[in-house]
């Protein structure tokens, strides 16, 4: 169906004064004031339109999310607090969120995304900036700080992990936790092919069957303890980018990493970063606090901190724990 859109003549003055308007708006909000404007749009990074979204005062806090393929969206409104003392600048990665899709998933690649990273720090005129990487984007932060040290004053890295084979192994730990109908299920599940199945919508990612017994029953205890998500849905889970996450993480399940992520073994090359930094982990997180003290022992005075009754999505459980833990780094 052809939409014809029609904006009546007030509608279209507003449009055309609304950029001024923002700006007198932006001018007269200070520091004092308790009002937080938002700014949000596009950097062309090599080719690729990746969207930020900035809000916040003080230094720049550079925010990249995990997945791979999910978005910044899953930070908010927990981060917020952390806007009155810092420029949040969130990004979504290539192929992820609102950012551009790739024709060619071969493009997807940690060393392509560290280039957006910078591209944007760039185009922004950010200048020196912290680094805060979740997840998957906290293998991305490393890529970038083993590139552009330079070009940070702080890193942090969250639930995550420096060697993907240290990560298969402790996959292979969780699964032997579980019990063995939930073992069996899953193991049956990802023998038959986890992808081709049902409707011609659903052949190109996990089975609802399989969303629920891997992230709903496998992954959940390590997802959230203290403030276990109430609205957390696994099929939910699963709007991403699929070919992303497929050229990245695999095609085999979410218990072994066999896509392009195999190249993430960074530990050996942790001790050549020398900026600040400061390694969160949840006492029960799927990236292992093990994974976070191996990074702890290579980066030269770094800082450790477990979060207790915490999972992978620590500023989830410990919110303030999680504000208090990366304020006090960053005032040093």
């Amino acid at each position: 169906m052809k939409i014809r859109r029609c904006f009546p003549p007030l509608l279209a003055l507003c449009i055309v004064l609304a950029p001024r308007y923002a700006q007198s708006q932006n001018q007269n909000v200070n520091n004092g004031s308790p009002v937080y404007v938002q700014q949000e749009g596009f950097v062309d990074a090599n080719g690729v339109m990746i969207y930020y979204r900035i809000l916040g005062r003080g230094e720049p806090l550079l925010i990249v999310h995990g997945g791979p393929g999910a978005s910044h969206d899953y930070f908010l409104p927990y981060l917020l607090p952390l806007a009155r003392h810092h420029k949040l600048v969130f990004i979504d990665e290539r192929g992820s969120g609102r950012s551009q899709k790739l024709e060619d998933a071969s493009g997807y690649t940690v060393e392509n995304m560290v280039e957006d990273v910078e591209a944007v720090r760039v185009a922004l005129r950010l200048g020196q900036v912290t680094l805060l990487g979740h997840s998957y984007g906290g293998a991305l932060a490393q890529a970038y700080a083993l590139k552009y040290q330079k070009n940070l004053s702080h890193l942090i890295l969250g639930s995550t992990w420096s060697s993907t084979k240290a990560l298969n192994e402790v996959f292979i730990r969780m699964k032997q936790n579980m019990s063995p109908e939930l073992q069996q299920r899953i193991h049956n599940l990802e023998s038959s092919g986890l992808f081709g199945h049902g409707k011609d919508y659903e052949k190109n990612r996990y089975t609802t069957e399989y969303m629920v017994a891997a992230w709903g029953e496998g992954y959940f205890p390590y997802l959230y303890q203290n403030r276990p998500d109430p609205n957390y849905d696994p099929v939910d889970n699963g709007k991403m980018s699929w070919e992303l996450y497929r050229e990245m993480w695999g095609e085999h399940g979410e218990f072994v990493v066999d896509g392009n992520l195999k190249s993430v073994e960074y530990t050996d090359r942790l001790s050549t970063i020398k900026v600040p930094t400061l390694i969160l982990v949840g006492d029960h997180d799927e990236c292992d606090p093990s994974l976070a003290e191996a990074m702890h022992q290579k980066i030269a005075e770094s800082k450790l901190v477990v979060f207790p009754k915490a999972g992978h999505m620590t500023f989830v459980d410990q919110p303030e724990m999680f504000r208090k833990a990366v304020e006090s780094f960053l005032m040093k």
